[in-house]
């Protein structure tokens, strides 16, 4: 019989962000210190729970990277495909996490790009930032609308798939 033992993977959320149970508020207000979430996810018949740390991408909380980021079996990068300015900070963010986090493999991190609210018209950063993903090694790139459950599920899949290959093997 299958073990219906369920695996535990720590991700976390840095940029932009705000959406994780495709819940959407008008009035999301911005982290204090960090939202911690849980997300099931079914991957090769295997029961993942998912601890999504999101920091709100709010520069005053980025002093508490070391204890938030450490441990961490993938990092979701979020920009605001209408606000090139969230574009931009992407290689700070990027960066800051692999400081803080210390991994024992930067270069084979696994990250993830979602470009949020394309339900929105402007996106101005998108063709940018697929060059962006493919210069740090192919990073996968969603382009998701949190407010509509656009392509939400397929992105926590392709999360769940990368931080699977970061965990280290379990012997049984």
């Amino acid at each position: 019989m299958a073990s219906r033992r369920r695996m535990l993977l720590k991700v976390i959320i840095l940029g932009d962000s705000g959406y994780v149970n495709r819940k959407f508020s008008n009035q999301y207000k911005a982290t204090i210190g960090a939202d911690f979430l849980t997300k099931e996810v079914q991957f090769e018949n295997k029961l993942f729970t998912m601890q999504i740390w999101d920091t709100a991408g709010q520069e005053r909380f980025q002093s508490l990277g070391v204890a938030f980021y450490r441990g961490a079996d993938c990092c979701v990068l979020v920009y605001d495909v209408n606000v090139m300015k969230s574009f931009d900070s992407l290689n700070n963010w990027r960066e800051e996490f692999l400081i803080q986090a210390s991994p024992s493999d930067p270069d084979n991190f696994p990250f993830v790009l979602l470009g949020n609210k394309i339900d929105i018209d402007g996106a101005n950063g998108r063709v940018k930032a697929k060059a962006w993903c493919a210069s740090k090694g192919n990073i996968p790139y969603f382009e998701t609308s949190a407010k509509e459950g656009i392509n939400v599920e397929a992105a926590f899949q392709c999360i769940a798939t990368n931080a699977v290959k970061n965990e280290p093997e379990e012997e049984t």
